[in-house]
């Protein structure tokens, strides 16, 4: 249960919060979104202050129907932020959310130390080659398609099974290749429906049998603030409510939007169990 990031060993027996930084104008929470180096830097800053053991950027939206955003400006993104980050938190441990492998590994070369990878190698057949290569903790996340086209690819056998399998495939693959460090990801939101997010919830102690850490990010997404009737803004509360519900499940890492509250949660769990 450690994870080696730039010589650092994480042991997530103890789960951990990984805080989500938006590089980009179209997350679907409009407060993550960060669109100057000041706000960057505070934010960050705030985060690792509460407790985030990882900080998440990226520079392309992956929510539902998002436009495609070209590889040079999502390194135009990224790249910039790794520099910055690293010149002021020089002990932060950077992960970079992408599918692409050119901007993995120009990032890993800036800094970076975890790739976050949300199509799991489909989307970038050379990705999983990078990770290997610089021997980075490796999260593969289940989704099917784009996020243009995935919530109409949402037709399953047995949802959580098909899951499972699917995984079961990657971290092969993923061993094949050489990658020693290895995270899923269920993907709540990605090609599934708000009944199916809530499916594979309810299921979500079933992935430790995979043997590999898993992170869980539920942090603000439709399937709280939908079945709550509110909007994003209002969904910390239900984030915090499923945030306890995965830690009891065997979740490793969260996910969040609000670093403070997650790491409550990770603090009262671990007082319990």
């Amino acid at each position: 249960m450690t994870i080696n990031c730039k010589g650092n060993l994480i042991d997530l027996s103890k789960p951990k919060v990984m805080g989500i930084l938006n590089l980009t104008p179209n997350s679907f929470y409009a407060e993550s979104r960060i669109a100057e180096e000041p706000v960057l830097l505070k934010k960050a800053e705030k985060m690792l202050k509460e407790g985030a053991t990882f900080i998440d950027i990226g520079g392309y939206s992956s929510r539902p129907d998002a436009d495609d955003v070209s590889k040079e400006e999502e390194l135009n993104r990224v790249l910039p932020a790794i520099d910055l980050l690293i010149e002021n938190f020089p002990e932060i441990i950077i992960s970079v959310d992408t599918f692409r492998a050119e901007v993995a590994e120009k990032s890993i070369k800036a800094g970076a130390a975890i790739i976050n990878d949300i199509s799991a190698g489909s989307l970038d057949e050379e990705m999983m080659t990078i990770a290997a290569k610089h021997q980075v903790p490796y999260i593969m996340m289940h989704m099917r398609g784009t996020p243009k086209t995935m919530q109409s690819l949402t037709d399953y056998n047995d949802l959580t099974r098909d899951i499972i399998y699917y995984f079961s495939e990657k971290i092969k693959l993923a061993h094949q290749h050489g990658i020693n460090d290895i995270i899923t990801d269920p993907g709540f939101g990605f090609a599934k429906t708000t009944s199916q997010n809530f499916e594979l919830f309810k299921n979500l102690e079933l992935f430790k049998n995979l043997d590999q850490p898993f992170l869980v990010g539920i942090s603000r997404k439709s399937m709280i603030y939908k079945s709550l009737g509110i909007n994003a803004q209002e969904a910390l509360n239900g984030t915090t409510v499923l945030n306890s519900l995965a830690l009891s499940k065997g979740a490793s890492i969260l996910r969040v939007h609000d670093v403070k509250e997650a790491v409550e949660c990770v603090k009262l769990y671990s007082q319990v169990c």
